[in-house]
C-alpha cells in the first residue's frame, strides 16, 4: 500500500511539474511597430491592440518635414518589426539616413516590414508639369497631409491591419476585429463631426500654409487663401496686402493656422479684419488632451466651428 502511494504522489508531481513548465512559456511577445508620425500611431494602435507595441518618432507638436534626427532614433529603429511611414516625401528630409543607419534589414523600403500606407490613401495637389524650387516647397508625390480626412484614416487602417495580418498570421482574427472596431467607430464619430459643421459648409477660409486641404474637403471648407504666397516662402507685405484685401471682400470670418508657425502676420491680418485666427492641430499630440486620432477632430471642430459662428 505505501509503495502504491509512493509511485501515485510520484506520478502526480510529475504531472505537476509539467504543467508548471506548460504555464511558464511565454506568451509571443508583441510586434515591435515603430511610426513616424503620432497620427500614424493612433491608427495602428486602434488596429494593433495589445498584440503590438508603437512607438512614434516625431511628436505631435512638430513640423513633420522638419524633425530632428536623433541617435536615439536608430536603436529605436534597430529593434523594429515594422515601420510605418506617411510617405509622398513628409519625411524626406530626415528619415532615410536613419533607416539605412538602422542597420535592419526588415524595414528597409520595398522589404515586409516597411509599410507605406499612402499608396491607398486619396491624395489631393498633385502637381502637373515641370517641379522647380521657385515654386517653393510643392510636394512631387502630392499632398501629405492626407490623414487629415476620416476616410483615409480608414484606408490607412486596412492597410496596417493587411500588414500585421502579414506579420502575424496567427492574429488574423484578432486584427480584424479591431479593424471592424475602428470603422465603426470613425463611422459614428464622422456623423457627428458632419452634423457640427454642416451649418458652415460652404464657409471660406483662409490658410497658413497647405496642410489642410484633405480637412476642407471632407469638411465643406472653401480654402480661398494662404498667408504663405507659396509653400514655405514666409509672407511678404504686398502678399499680407492682398490676403487682407481678400478676407474683406470675401467676409472671411476664419484664418486657419498650424501651431508650429509663427502668429504674427495671421494676428496682425485679423486685426485689420475681424477674422478669427483658428489653430488648428493637425497632429495627435499637438498639445495636451489630444492623445488619439478621435480627441484630434474632436479639438479641431469644436475650435473651427466656434469660430464660424
Amino acid at each position: 500500500m505505501k509503495a502504491f502511494t509512493m509511485k501515485a504522489f510520484t506520478t502526480i508531481a510529475v504531472a505537476a511539474v509539467g504543467v508548471v513548465l506548460l504555464t511558464a512559456v511565454p506568451a509571443r511577445a508583441a510586434l515591435n511597430v515603430v511610426t513616424t508620425t503620432q497620427d500614424m500611431a493612433s491608427i495602428t494602435q486602434e488596429v494593433g491592440g495589445d498584440k503590438i507595441k508603437v512607438t512614434a518618432l516625431a511628436k505631435g507638436y512638430q513640423d513633420p518635414h522638419f524633425v530632428e534626427a536623433k541617435p536615439s532614433f536608430v536603436l529605436i529603429l534597430n529593434k523594429a518589426n515594422l515601420l510605418i511611414v506617411v510617405g509622398r516625401d513628409l519625411e524626406i528630409g530626415w528619415l532615410p539616413p536613419l533607416i539605412t543607419q538602422s542597420r535592419n534589414a526588415k524595414i528597409q523600403p520595398g522589404a515586409e516590414g516597411y509599410l507605406d500606407p499612402s499608396t491607398s490613401a486619396r491624395i489631393l495637389d498633385m502637381p502637373t508639369g515641370a517641379i522647380t524650387r521657385a515654386e517653393g516647397d510643392v510636394h512631387p508625390l502630392g499632398n501629405p497631409h492626407y490623414w487629415l480626412d476620416p476616410a483615409n484614416a480608414v484606408r490607412m487602417a486596412i492597410q496596417v491591419r493587411n500588414r500585421l495580418v502579414q506579420l502575424r498570421p496567427a492574429d488574423a482574427e484578432y486584427f480584424d476585429q479591431h479593424l471592424q472596431n475602428f470603422k465603426v467607430r470613425i463611422n459614428d464619430a464622422n456623423k457627428r463631426w458632419m452634423a457640427q459643421v454642416a451649418p458652415y459648409r460652404g464657409a471660406k477660409v483662409v490658410g497658413y500654409h497647405p496642410s489642410l486641404p484633405n480637412f476642407a474637403r471632407h469638411f465643406g471648407l472653401d480654402i480661398i487663401g494662404t498667408i504663405e504666397p507659396k509653400p514655405g516662402i514666409p509672407p511678404s507685405p504686398s502678399h499680407t496686402l492682398e490676403i487682407i484685401n481678400l478676407i474683406k471682400a470675401q467676409h472671411v470670418k476664419a484664418i486657419l493656422m498650424e501651431p508650429y508657425f509663427d502668429r504674427k502676420t495671421p494676428d496682425f491680418i485679423a486685426a485689420q479684419t475681424g477674422a478669427q485666427v483658428v489653430v488648428i492641430y493637425p497632429s495627435v499630440g499637438g498639445k495636451p488632451g489630444l492623445d488619439d486620432y478621435f480627441k484630434l477632430f474632436d479639438d479641431d471642430i469644436n475650435e473651427l466651428t466656434k469660430a464660424l459662428k
